[in-house]
């Protein structure tokens, strides 16, 4: 065993091929183009299989990571999908989307584990490898598996509010157990965050459309353009004959500066900024269709990965000049170094320890710079990072003909503010028990709009959570009529 362990921990780990940053600065084509089949397999086989398996108590949803790589490294491929997918629905986006290094690949032993000469290794690149084998399953199988076998239909119906994770989580989950699932969704084109807030450099579209379409094959109706709590609210869906709702809005509510300027034209929100560079106008509203100018000098305000998809977005978007303010250093950031590290490569400049105070106009009411002022820390706050302090004197001018706001997200308070008997915090998040409960029964949340601004990963976990008690309470009411 000892051997076995030594000549694991020997194993180098294995590159993950990615475009050329000059090649990919002119596409919107993923970034990393991911393993072969030979190359997965060594990955798959620096793992030692540790007992206590800390990857997997990382992992939200934990997954059997143990399991699947063991599979990978024998050259079942097909059968370590199955292993991701028995605890994950959404594997292929979470080996793109997930902070691995924050959670499995941050627990695994192997990035520990010191070598003879002192010589040490990264982690397994576990997210490439959970991505690896279920794109192989899906082009193998021409698309996502279905069940083997489909439920009779119980008669219940239930509504989910928003299709992102949460809620295509709930969607499966729910359909699996034979119950009618009809998800409502704001935007065009249903797939929720996933579609509308995750660049195509980041993972392609096809895969969540791919995805849908493996949801209506069996059963879940999408209707898209409708705002739950405007267009029809959820007391109106229970009169319709719904038995449960479940509630996935997000947090899709763009933070403020609250700073002077930010009504300037050529002055944007995340959102809109990402969806009017990285999407079709047919795939927008109205309001939004309209193409984004030409942009030169882009400015991005905020340090986590909507900023790094904002600042790659303005690359490819042809912006000579594309600089990331930020009022701490590199080291108090939120999103993913990997992303950082793109972003540098692609040309990207970083203004840390930064704070924009004013963002200025030109006499046509148009952005023509941001005033920004050098910041130091102090002591920390009550995040636990250190509380930026302006640097008196400090301040100086970025030329700008487009400045984005990626300072996070808030809930949508409108559907808690339309329904009775929800009780939310002053945030507006959704208070919910263990299993996602709200205050009112038959009604269950998750996601972001319970959590906060987080991850595609634990909003995962909070749809499989909520469906098993969705399904509890509706087993616990008499069956409907048929």
């Amino acid at each position: 065993m000892a051997n076995d362990v030594a000549r694991r921990l020997a194993i180098s780990v294995q590159p993950v091929p990615k475009q050329d940053p000059e090649e990919r600065k002119r596409n919107f084509e993923e970034t990393y183009l991911g393993f072969d089949l030979n190359a997965a397999r060594i990955e798959a086989s620096r793992c030692i299989q540790c007992p206590s398996a800390p990857c997997q108590e990382a992992c939200p949803v934990h997954n059997d990571i143990p399991g699947a790589l063991a599979l990978i490294e024998a050259g079942d491929i097909l059968g370590a999908a199955d292993k991701f997918r028995e605890t994950s629905n959404l594997p292929e986006m979470c080996g793109r989307l997930c902070p691995q290094e924050k959670l499995c690949e941050g627990a695994c032993v192997v990035g520990f584990a010191i070598r003879p000469g002192g010589k040490q290794e990264p982690p397994v690149t576990i997210g490439k490898l959970e991505a690896f084998c279920t794109d192989y399953q899906r082009q193998q199988l021409g698309g996502y598996p279905m069940p083997r076998y489909m439920p009779e239909p119980t008669g219940f119906k239930v509504a989910v509010i928003g299709s992102g994770p949460a809620g295509l989580a709930v969607a499966e989950q729910l359909a699996d157990k034979g119950h009618s699932v009809t998800v409502y969704e704001y935007w065009p084109e249903p797939g929720g965050v996933l579609v509308y807030g995750i660049p195509n450099f980041k993972m392609r579209k096809n895969i969540v459309d791919e995805y849908i379409a493996h949801l209506e094959a069996m059963g879940v109706r999408f209707i898209c353009n409708t705002y739950v709590g405007r267009d029809i609210t959820i007391d109106e869906l229970f009169q319709q004959g719904f038995h449960a709702v479940f509630i996935g809005t997000g947090a899709g509510v763009g933070n403020e500066m609250g700073i002077e300027g930010e009504d300037l034209e050529g002055v944007y929100s995340a959102t809109e900024f990402l969806v009017r560079g990285n999407l079709a106008p047919e795939m927008l509203p109205e309001r939004l269709r309209t193409p984004l100018p030409k942009l030169n000098d882009v400015v991005v305000i905020g340090g986590g990965d909507t900023s790094m998809d904002c600042v790659r977005t303005a690359v490819r978007l042809g912006a000579q000049n594309v600089t990331c303010v930020y009022r701490r250093t590199e080291a108090e950031m939120l999103g993913r170094e990997e992303e950082r590290k793109n972003a540098r490569e692609e040309g990207v400049r970083f203004e840390m320890l930064t704070l924009p105070t004013r963002i200025l106009g030109d006499e046509n009411g148009r952005v023509r710079a941001v005033e920004c002022q050098r910041m130091q820390l102090g002591e920390p706050d009550e995040t636990g990072r250190r509380r930026p302090i302006p640097v008196p004197g400090s301040e100086f001018v970025i030329p700008a003909d487009a400045v984005v706001i990626a300072i996070g997200y808030g809930a949508d308070p409108v559907v808690p503010q339309t329904t009775s008997g929800i009780r939310t915090d002053r945030k507006a998040l959704i208070q919910v028990d263990e299993k996602g409960r709200t205050t009112r029964p038959g009604v269950f949340a998750g996601g972001d709009n319970v959590n906060g601004a987080d991850l595609v990963v634990t909003a995962l976990a909070d749809g499989r959570r909520a469906a098993e008690a969705i399904h509890e309470y509706l087993m616990s009411l008499p069956a409907p009529r048929r």
